[in-house]
């Protein structure tokens, strides 16, 4: 069955199309999302280094049933994790060299299966992502360095 692709959701009220969030707002978010989130499901989450990508993860994940401690796959690039109803894949992608290096973690496996798959720098995928992801986009607030800019599709 082909989905539409997702686009990006403008937050009601939102300044300038994202919603500053506190890190615990952040969390909250995310667990919600998780919660609500249903397989197969991929999600892109884009934002520079400390932006809160892998907190993010780590909320999705508890939303999702994931019991098990949620840890940064910076060096293996997969981690799959046991949630609730469905598999959960955590892929951090920073270490990429190319997309073409995907076939290798068996991307084509991970992101046509029945779970979800979080993964952090989407951007490394290239062409590679399917049409039907889910973006979300973490930036920082230069108002507030405590909170985070939040642009979900």
């Amino acid at each position: 069955m082909t989905h539409p692709p997702h686009h990006h959701v403008v937050p009601g009220l939102a300044a300038q199309g994202r919603i500053a969030l506190t890190r615990d707002q952040l969390v909250a978010w995310g667990t919600d999302f998780g919660a609500s989130a249903r397989p197969p499901l991929v999600v892109a989450i884009s934002g520079e280094l400390g932006a809160g990508k892998t907190t993010l993860v780590q909320a999705i994940c508890a939303g999702a049933g994931v019991e098990e401690p949620v840890t940064s796959p910076t060096f293996a690039l997969v981690h799959r994790y046991h949630g609730a109803t469905a598999a959960v894949y955590h892929l951090d992608l920073y270490r990429l060299g190319t997309p073409a290096e995907l076939t290798n973690i068996g991307w084509d496996e991970i992101v046509n299966a029945h779970a979800l798959v979080l993964i952090e720098w989407p951007e490394r995928a290239g062409a590679r992502l399917p049409p039907n992801t889910v973006p979300i986009d973490l930036e920082y607030d230069d108002r507030d360095a405590d909170r985070r800019l939040l642009l979900a599709g």
